[in-house]
């Protein structure tokens, strides 16, 4: 993708909104916020910049973050290209372009961490170092059979294929305690044909992917985080995303579910923390 069109909307300091526009005229919307080392951010299925906001709260004096609602999710339109994890990585370029980014640091959630495993073997140039989180190297049995029951559900009963990825996605014991999430989950019901065709076409393209042939390629550090507990991407995939990538290392919580960068915000800001010291970058 290409950016043919910018327009910032909303400047002050250390923290910037920009529309980016591609070339198959999709827009995404940016936010830019912090001092520090450039780190793009890339959230998971939901594609959304708000997934972040923790952790932009508490590094904002630290890092110098690029959150964005990915094509299709949120303030996004979706463009005329068709949604593939290549296609994504590629409007993560156009928006390092947008900011005038030469390299960053990437840190991509679940399908975020898909999305930059392909940036950082098609785009060494761009990715000084990547944090892999929950991700996976390519979809097996388990992960085909789940995301394909969710896509099912999605049609036949919206209300039910939400609630379904809060529940596996969230820790019983802290969903619990932290009801609002669930019920701010459900009310985000894709109730639109067109909202649950942009899942699904989001869900096809994370079953598509398969990373084997890009793992010899990404020699940038790589820190990737796991659960132990994590239900939808369960922990034997990051370990084995360590096992083929020539420099990572793992680390994994006991407990927090998929969703463990909330649920288990600082203990994963420690890790992040500790690889960020640690490369030369």
């Amino acid at each position: 993708s290409q950016v043919v069109f910018i327009q910032e909307d909303y400047i002050q300091e250390d923290f910037s909104m920009r529309k980016v526009t591609l070339s198959d005229g999709g827009m995404v919307m940016t936010e830019r916020q912090g001092r520090g080392p450039t780190i793009l951010l890339v959230s998971g299925l939901g594609g959304t910049a708000g997934f972040w906001k923790p952790w932009i709260a508490a590094r904002s004096t630290q890092w110098d973050m690029i959150s964005f609602d990915q094509r299709a999710i949120g303030q996004s339109t979706r463009g005329e290209a068709a949604v593939t994890i290549a296609q994504l990585a590629e409007d993560c370029c156009a928006i390092l372009d947008a900011y005038d980014v030469k390299d960053c640091v990437i840190i991509g959630h679940s399908t975020g961490g898909v999305i930059a495993q392909y940036l950082a073997a098609n785009h060494p140039q761009r990715i000084k170092a990547a944090i892999l989180s929950g991700s996976w190297l390519k979809a097996d049995a388990y992960i085909h059979a789940l995301f394909q029951q969710r896509k099912a559900i999605l049609y036949s009963n919206p209300e039910a294929y939400q609630a379904f990825g809060a529940m596996m996605g969230y820790a019983p014991d802290w969903l619990h305690q932290n009801w609002q999430v669930f019920e701010a989950a459900l009310a985000t019901t894709p109730r639109t044909e067109r909202a649950q065709h942009v899942i699904a076409e989001r869900i096809d393209a994370l079953l598509a992917f398969d990373g084997t042939a890009l793992a010899p390629l990404i020699t940038q550090p790589v820190l990737i985080l796991g659960a132990k507990d994590d239900a939808i991407i369960p922990c034997s995939h990051q370990q084995h995303l360590q096992s083929v990538l020539p420099h990572a290392r793992f680390r994994q919580l006991d407990s927090g579910g998929h969703f463990f960068p909330l649920t288990r915000l600082e203990d994963t800001l420690h890790s992040v923390d500790a690889f960020m010291d640690s490369y030369d970058g």
